[in-house]
């Protein structure tokens, strides 16, 4: 038995053509079907189990673009920049500043290394951070590519957003040149740098192989090592792909711990299929937002548990879950809401007020913790605990939270018009990023790699 839960709209897998779909609940599951006159009907899980979906998506008072940058002609998908019709301002900008790459990925957003695509001038990010000011900014930007740090200049991009009034810089990196190179990544600090995105998907060398193509535990541990040195906060960021490294869960969460405070958590990325796919991803091989929760609970026996996970209050409900910790001095975990809640569970959400707590707290909570400054602890037993607990929540909180990106087959209208993550397009627009890097079956796209 199944029951319709929601009519919406996404794209023919085979032309992108925009389709009629629907999220239909089939027993604790639920899938969206939608039907192209042309290419016929699919059907993909979106979410596996309880948590059900009903109780964890919460209504939206929407916040529209201050300065749309599209006018919106043929609808969404095609009319991104952003456009007047988008339900959520901007969080993060990703700015690709090269499509170089070190590694050689058999799965990647960005298809990089694989184009001739210039590195973008610091004329044009400087035009970029510019704009970004006259549209609603400074906004949290993530320094992304290809692999970033093959720029040597890398610390001249930090700089002038800086002096432009940027406050959060992160580094979307594969970490292999910054292990290797002590002396660029002081640079990177010096000039403003805040934390490393770090590619880091397991605890073994075979899960490299087969991910990345090579053994790089090495030097992703190495990276961390350095960044300790540097006072650089690290969030660990595993792509979860079936079979590869899900089981790998809880040694990633247990390794993380281990290397606190440097590394300030772990954003979980189910596997999503960009590119090309002749042959559509099965269900099998999709991992959904619930399966995520259920697993950090079952292979971290219990030391987190999926009660403590809170669902997105900025982006839409399928998208992401969140919770933060304190690691006290007996390694036990205190749960802690970092986040002032825009709203309560009685009233919709603001989604203004939750993208302006998203920003501030990855800008927060993502970098790393000043550690030079200690809280004067009372002699009075009956607050040495109370003050233990606040010297913690400075210097070690911990951010475990997961987002589940839409390809051709799973992507939603309703859950586009709420992502708060933006490329910088070369065409300056700002577009959500499953809308950019939305490929067909034949890996042909309506945003990348076109200009203009």
């Amino acid at each position: 038995m199944t029951d319709i839960l929601a009519q919406t709209e996404s794209v023919c897998p085979k032309c992108l053509a925009r389709i009629p779909a629907q999220r239909v609940l089939d027993g604790e599951n639920v899938y969206l079907e939608k039907q192209c006159d042309v290419h016929g009907s699919f059907r993909t899980i979106i979410w596996r189990g309880r948590p059900s979906l009903s109780d964890w998506q919460r209504t939206k008072i929407p916040a529209f673009p201050q300065y749309p940058l599209h006018v919106a002609e043929r609808g969404c998908p095609y009319d991104c920049g952003l456009c007047p019709h988008h339900r959520q301002q901007t969080c993060c900008v990703l700015l690709e500043v090269t499509q170089r790459c070190d590694l050689n990925c058999p799965l990647c957003f960005a298809d990089s290394g694989k184009t001739d695509a210039q590195d973008l001038s610091l004329d044009a990010i400087a035009a970029w951070y510019q704009r970004l000011l006259d549209v609603g900014g400074p906004y949290n930007i993530q320094l992304s590519g290809g692999e970033p740090s093959l720029r040597n200049d890398l610390p001249e991009i930090i700089r002038m957003g800086r002096a432009l009034g940027f406050n959060y810089f992160q580094l979307n990196s594969n970490g292999l040149r910054l292990a290797r190179d002590f002396d660029y990544l002081k640079r990177l600090k010096a000039a403003g740098l805040n934390s490393i995105f770090l590619q880091f998907d397991g605890t073994h060398d075979e899960i490299y192989r087969k991910i990345r193509g090579r053994a790089i535990l090495q030097e992703k541990m190495r990276l961390i090592e350095n960044c300790e040195r540097l006072n650089v906060g690290v969030i660990l960021v595993p792509v979860l792909i079936p079979g590869v490294n899900f089981d790998d869960i809880g040694n990633i969460i247990r390794l993380a711990l281990e290397h606190m405070p440097i590394v300030r958590g772990v954003h979980f990325q189910p596997v999503s299929y960009f590119g090309r796919y002749p042959q559509a991803p099965c269900d099998e091989s999709r991992i959904t937002i619930p399966e995520v929760m259920r697993a950090i609970e079952v292979q971290t026996q219990g030391l987190i548990s999926t009660s403590q996970f809170s669902p997105p209050t900025a982006e839409h409900a399928t998208c992401s879950f969140h919770a933060n910790f304190v690691q006290m001095k007996d390694g036990s975990l205190k749960s802690v809401r970092n986040e002032p809640e825009p709203g309560s569970c009685c009233q919709p959400i603001d989604a203004l007020a939750a993208i302006k707590c998203s920003r501030q707290f990855v800008a927060q909570y993502w970098s790393a913790a000043d550690r030079s400054a200690q809280v004067q602890l009372v002699a009075d037993d009956g607050f040495a605990a109370w003050d233990e607990f606040i010297e913690r929540r400075r210097t070690h909180t911990f951010c475990l939270s997961a987002m589940s990106f839409q390809d051709a087959w799973t992507l939603d209208m309703e859950r586009l018009r709420q992502c708060k993550v933006h490329i910088a397009s070369p065409n300056g627009m700002l577009v959500p990023f499953c809308a950019y890097n939305l490929t067909n079956q034949l890996g042909e796209a309506i945003y990348r790699g076109q200009v203009g």
